[in-house]
């Protein structure tokens, strides 16, 4: 299993952080398998970082194994969605960004990627129009629509499946909308997705 993960697909969320180039195409990094943080467990802040960041995204969970999918038939590929938490360790990310150097380090750490419960895709009649959000101690904090998505999902798995094949099981996390922050001990984390709380959890 492997998670994908989008950077930069939300305009309002590229302009927060100060990104002004218009991406052409999808941009791609990868998390292990050892990132995925899930049923509820705590997510425990590192200690090599001073700032990790909330990056709330839709899920999408692949179902069937695929190679340079058309973006016409990339619908097939996956049977269920949820909410989740990309965690960013932001001091080390600005670091790297200065630097010219790679991601992995500031997004892949040991449970990096919560994960909340997964939706039947047959409960939605549109995956490019959902609504998510996530709440910290009970106040909105995000909010996105996935209609907002400057890649839609279909054209993200058509593009990546020209690279790596796809394969049941894998996760795509879409990117995350305006609103990302830092995290501290004690919070409570809960994101929803069109109501419906999927993802629930403490910082410690």
């Amino acid at each position: 299993m492997k998670i994908i993960a989008v950077g930069m697909n939300y305009d309002q969320h590229n302009k927060e952080l100060g990104h002004t180039l218009v991406n052409k195409e999808p941009v791609i990094f990868l998390k292990p398998d050892s990132a995925l943080l899930k049923d509820g467990k705590p997510f425990f802040i590192p200690d090599f970082s001073k700032r990790v960041d909330y990056e709330t995204e839709l899920v999408v969970r692949i179902c069937r194994l695929g190679k340079n999918i058309a973006p016409r038939f990339a619908h097939r590929y996956y049977d269920a969605v949820t909410v989740g938490i990309d965690f960013t360790a932001r001091d080390l990310q600005s670091e790297y960004r200065e630097k010219g150097l790679p991601w992995e380090l500031c997004k892949g750490f040991d449970n990096s990627a919560a994960i909340g419960a997964f939706v039947p895709m047959d409960r939605f009649a549109d995956i490019q129009n959902l609504q998510f959000s996530l709440e910290i101690d009970g106040k909105e904090v995000q909010h996105g629509n996935t209609a907002d998505m400057l890649f839609k999902v279909d054209e993200i798995i058509a593009y990546v499946s020209q690279f790596m094949t796809l394969k049941i099981g894998d996760l795509i996390y879409t990117g995350t909308p305006v609103g990302v922050g830092p995290v501290s001990i004690d919070q409570h984390l809960q994101g929803f997705l069109e109501g419906e709380k999927l993802l629930d959890f403490y910082i410690r």
